[in-house]
């Protein structure tokens, strides 16, 4: 046994009620008891009355008229039963001394309750001997009423009930004795008992049956296991049960885990039903599953997403599901030679989401000929080409005279999921003729005393149709040409 820290509650828990578990009651005997008794003329078995005037097996006593009384009386061999501390309740009538006519001055109104300890049934008529030692003396008993001889004329008893409690025990058994020393009384009942604190379910914990311990202050620690589908949540989990048999406020708790809460006053922990969820372990209730989704079985931790329907990695369990978005509406192209302005208004569907963003996917047609193939690294973004947040992007250093299409997609933090690709709207686009890049490479072909021939490639970057070109010749000796330029139509 042990007693809390200071930082633990006392109090008692109130919905666990003190178990009494009887030793002997005298009030069953249905023959006579047969205690010892000693002298054979003090103490005397009578069939006597309880208080609902059920009859009952009693001792009564009534040597006042002589002196030097010592009358004891003892009881049978009481197993003990692995109690360490063990009480006695004894109902009694005392009669009152001043009651009784020429009583003299040695008539007493008390008794004296004793015990003895062995480990089997040893006691004769001589032994243990009637006295203190080798008996332990527990108290003396003293009446809080006592009765008249008009009160018995009238039927009306007046029966005291004392509660005594001695310990600690530790032998196979006990006898109880009574020792007279010169009253009038009747005892009327006996009962032995210990008192143990009973199975209890609290705070998601299970304890058994605890005995109380041997000294009426004492606190006997009791280690708790959770109930069936409950979990630790502080530890160690344990009750205090005191020298009254009752609970102490716990410590530490078990908690329902995940997929199961408490019911029947937190007794049961109940799989959540189908339909609920319950994501975490706790006190917390099931819940009904978010829209679009459904459990598959009872119990269920978290519900799934029907089909069509997504959660992203970090989605709350209690958020619902959601879908990809449809497709950006009502695109506005402008071009400025080779750079595009484009704009659009959002989707009608987000999916159920507020984190939709737009990627830019462009593809350069060339001149219509062939597939369409991605843009290059060249082509320039502003403010990017993924995870826009606004419907509107500026697109700059695309090729003059090029097709282009451009796919606008709507995305949401589910679209990674589904396996359908992004909803987009496209546009098409043609950029603006520009100036032809230089010719890079000139070659002569031949040359007489007042003729030249060259030839050329076309330009890397034509930016459109070329219609003709200029050519410009010096003499060596000056820095500007000497005539007006040459203006060809065709490649020589």
């Amino acid at each position: 046994s042990k007693r809390p820290g200071w930082g633990e509650s006392m109090l008692v828990l109130p919905p666990a009620t003190t178990q009494r578990e009887t030793l002997m009651d005298s009030t069953t005997a249905t023959a006579e008891l047969g205690w010892m008794v000693h002298p054979p003329s003090g103490w005397e078995e009578v069939s006597g009355y309880d208080e609902n005037m059920n009859t009952i097996r009693t001792y009564q006593v009534c040597n006042v008229f002589e002196s030097s009384q010592n009358n004891w009386l003892r009881t049978k061999f009481i197993r003990r039963r692995g109690a360490h501390r063990i009480h006695v309740e004894m109902k009694f009538s005392v009669r009152d001394c001043s009651s009784i006519p020429s009583v003299p001055g040695s008539c007493k109104e008390t008794f004296n309750l004793y015990y003895y300890e062995a480990d089997f049934d040893s006691a004769t008529k001589t032994f243990p001997n009637w006295m203190e030692n080798p008996w332990v003396k527990v108290d003396t008993i003293a009446a809080d009423e006592s009765f008249s001889q008009v009160d018995l004329g009238g039927r009306v008893m007046k029966i005291n009930t004392e509660v005594r409690s001695f310990g600690p025990v530790s032998r196979s058994g006990f006898y109880l004795a009574f020792q007279d020393y010169g009253g009038c009384m009747s005892l009327i009942a006996v009962r032995v008992f210990y008192r143990k604190c009973p199975r209890i379910i609290q705070n998601g914990a299970i304890f058994q049956e605890t005995l109380s311990g041997a000294e009426s202050t004492s606190l006997v620690a009791a280690r708790g296991s959770c109930i069936a589908n409950a979990e630790e949540v502080d530890v160690p989990i344990k009750l205090y049960c005191n020298g009254d048999g009752e609970w102490l406020v716990p410590i530490g708790r078990c908690m329902c885990k995940a997929g199961f809460e408490a019911v029947e006053n937190g007794t049961v922990c109940r799989g959540c039903p189908s339909g609920t969820f319950k994501a975490n372990q706790g006190d917390k209730a099931c819940t009904h599953c978010p829209i679009n989704s459904r459990t598959t079985s009872e119990g269920a931790t978290n519900c799934v997403c029907r089909n069509g329907y997504y959660r992203a990695d970090l989605d709350p369990l209690d958020m619902p599901c959601t879908t990809i978005p449809s497709a950006p509406q009502a695109v506005i192209s402008s071009v400025n030679e080779t750079s595009l302005m484009l704009e659009w208004t959002p989707p009608r569907d987000s999916g159920g989401r507020e984190d939709l963003v737009y990627n830019i996917i462009c593809k350069s047609c060339g001149s219509g000929r062939g597939a369409c193939t991605r843009c290059g690294d060249n082509v320039q973004y502003a403010p990017r080409q993924l995870g826009l947040t606004e419907p509107r992007i500026y697109i700059s250093d695309l090729l003059a005279h090029t097709q282009y299409t451009f796919e606008i997609q709507a995305v949401n933090g589910v679209t990674d999921q589904s396996p359908f690709s992004p909803q987009f709207a496209s546009v098409n686009i043609t950029t603006n003729q520009a100036a032809p890049s230089a010719v890079s490479i000139m070659h002569q072909v031949s040359r007489t005393v007042d003729s030249i021939t060259l030839s050329w490639s076309q330009p890397d970057q034509p930016n459109g149709v070329i219609l003709d070109y200029e050519l410009q010749y010096y003499e060596k000796s000056h820095s500007f040409p000497h005539h007006d330029p040459f203006i060809l139509t065709s490649v020589a």
